[in-house]
């Protein structure tokens, strides 16, 4: 991630190998501030109010929740309490709920006093393997827009349409569903991406808008009711998106408004392939639309919206009458039939039990 021509990530240990750094996300595109987490309430607190989001870095900030914890507490007890609070956290995003039990698996067997300095590693690793895991997903992905590159006419860009933010800010670095685009930049396929704002969070207006600008991509902004229309008119050539969880029948659950998305793809024959590390598969769920839990946001998010005025002040202001309520829904689930294919770190499957068993044979029957 570059930011004014410095690289960051958007989490990372300390100087003083003790605290962890993150972006405030909340104050993007208008601020960036760095946030200290020195406790493990703190970063519960950064992950319920969505300082961090994105299903990879929720993981990989659990896990450095645990490592601040445990500088409180060592025992066991305190341990998998710990580990409860932060699941408890965000309901519906499968890599908070992998990282918290692959930490525990690391750090139960071993004596209190070595368990410290065990997690500080561990959270480390599950750090770099994120980064490792979206560049290959780069690689993979950047197959199928060399292809449609390869069928334009020349100096024709490749139009790509994605949804809320799955980019550098949603993992530790590279990104899920831009990490294709971003390994296409590099390669020097002219790209142009079409950005749904993402209501009611924005977060495609907020985030992936300025992850663009930072990486020099030409984009335009639109609102989440304007991908259909692109669509008819033959302006979008490909749609990848990520994924909070993806059952093991290949139903993907992803921010709200995907599944619309996904059924204009379809009538308009236009691609939609979902971007996603393997720990975002839940192998335990079949059926996504009833199955997962779907995470239900307070409605201030839907009534009020953040922005800067003239002045450069940051305000949040009402849209709605005061006595209209309203409705939060975060994420929405779409089915397997309407995803082309999945894009992982393993390669592309299509969206279905034997696709993924095929890239995860460990995963067993």
């Amino acid at each position: 991630m570059q930011v004014n021509g410095q690289a960051y990530r958007s989490i990372w240990l300390a100087a003083d190998g003790v605290g962890v750094e993150i972006i405030d996300q909340t104050r993007l595109p208008f601020r960036f501030e760095v946030v200290r987490l020195e406790r493990l309430e703190e970063a519960t607190s950064a992950i319920s109010r969505m300082l961090v989001r994105g299903a990879p870095l929720i993981g990989a900030t659990a896990a450095y929740g645990l490592c601040l914890g445990l500088r409180q507490a060592t025992g066991s007890q305190a341990l998998e309490e710990m580990a409860r609070q932060l699941i408890a956290c965000r309901p519906t995003a499968v890599n908070l709920r992998w990282a918290v039990e692959r930490m525990l698996r690391c750090l139960l067997p071993l004596s209190e006093e070595r368990r410290l300095a065990a997690a500080y590693r561990e959270a480390g690793r599950i750090c770099e393997e994120d980064v490792a895991t979206n560049e290959a997903i780069g690689r993979h992905g950047l197959s199928l827009i060399r292809e449609l590159w390869q069928r334009k006419k020349a100096g024709e860009a490749v139009n790509i349409l994605t949804h809320c933010n799955a980019g550098w800010l949603a993992t530790v670095d590279w990104g899920t569903a831009l990490a294709p685009v971003y390994a296409a930049a590099a390669a020097g396929i002219p790209i142009h991406v079409w950005v749904d704002e993402t209501r009611p969070r924005n977060q495609g207006a907020s985030l992936t808008a300025w992850e663009l600008v930072a990486a020099g991509i030409p984009h335009h902004l639109l609102v989440d009711n304007a991908g259909g229309h692109l669509m008819q008119h033959g302006r979008v050539d490909l749609c990848i998106v990520g994924t909070d969880r993806t059952t093991a029948s290949g139903d993907v659950c992803n921010k709200i408004g995907t599944y619309l998305k996904a059924l204009a793809a379809r009538d308009n024959g236009v691609p939609f392939y979902v971007a996603l590390p393997g720990s975002t598969v839940d192998w335990t769920v079949d059926d996504g639309v009833m199955e997962i839990p779907i995470e239900e946001r307070g409605t201030e998010e839907v009534l009020r919206v953040q922005g800067e005025d003239d002045s450069g002040t940051l305000r949040i202001v009402a849209i709605a009458p005061a006595a209209t309520p309203a409705v939060n829904p975060a994420f929405d689930v779409t089915p397997a039939r309407l995803v082309t294919g999945l894009i992982t770190e393993r390669g592309i499957c299509p969206a279905s039990r034997e696709g993924l068993r095929g890239l995860y044979p460990e995963q067993g029957q």
